[in-house]
């Protein structure tokens, strides 16, 4: 089980997520997340997904359900593709998107991301650094990602700002 403690501006108190993934068949997975607000002391996420990948094309797909903390239902359909730039794969374009459908699939809230990822490998001895630059298509939104090791801090261009701490 993968496990993080995740804290933004906006609601202002820590959560913990954890996250398992049952494979299902060598490209196919079950991925259960769940997070608890420590402030309100209540689940504010729950989600079930199967997630198929297609590593010849660098890409997947994923439909799923997910309960948030107002107890709304709704189901999603959301891919990946990836494209590198480089020959060895530490620099690329991630295309992202996804689909957010009410429980009668009458409102529906589409998002969408294009990333220029950099992995640098061994930083320094046993650090490894990502820092994506992206653009929320959706928001219209610029946003920027550093992720070392296990700390990972996001912020966008209207202020707000995550950190995630995987444990």
């Amino acid at each position: 089980m993968e496990s993080s403690l995740r804290y933004d501006g906006d609601s202002k108190s820590l959560r913990i997520h954890a996250k398992e993934k049952i494979p299902l068949s060598s490209k196919t997975l079950l991925q259960a997340h769940g997070e608890l607000d420590t402030g309100a002391g209540t689940p504010s996420f729950l989600a079930l997904f199967v997630r198929h990948f297609y590593p010849e094309l660098s890409a997947s797909m994923g439909i799923g359900v997910q309960l948030n903390k107002e107890e709304t239902l709704s189901y999603s359909v959301r891919g990946k593709k990836s494209f590198p730039i480089t020959a060895n794969g530490p620099v690329g374009i991630n295309l992202k998107g996804k689909c957010y459908f009410d429980k009668k699939f009458k409102e529906r809230k589409p998002r969408g991301a294009v990333e220029l990822a950099w992995s640098i490998f061994n930083f320094q001895k046993d650090q490894d650094v990502r820092i994506k630059i992206g653009y929320n298509i959706s928001d219209q939104v610029p946003y920027l990602q550093i992720r070392e090791n296990n700390w990972t801090f996001g912020a966008d261009i209207h202020g707000k700002w995550n950190v995630r701490f995987d444990l």
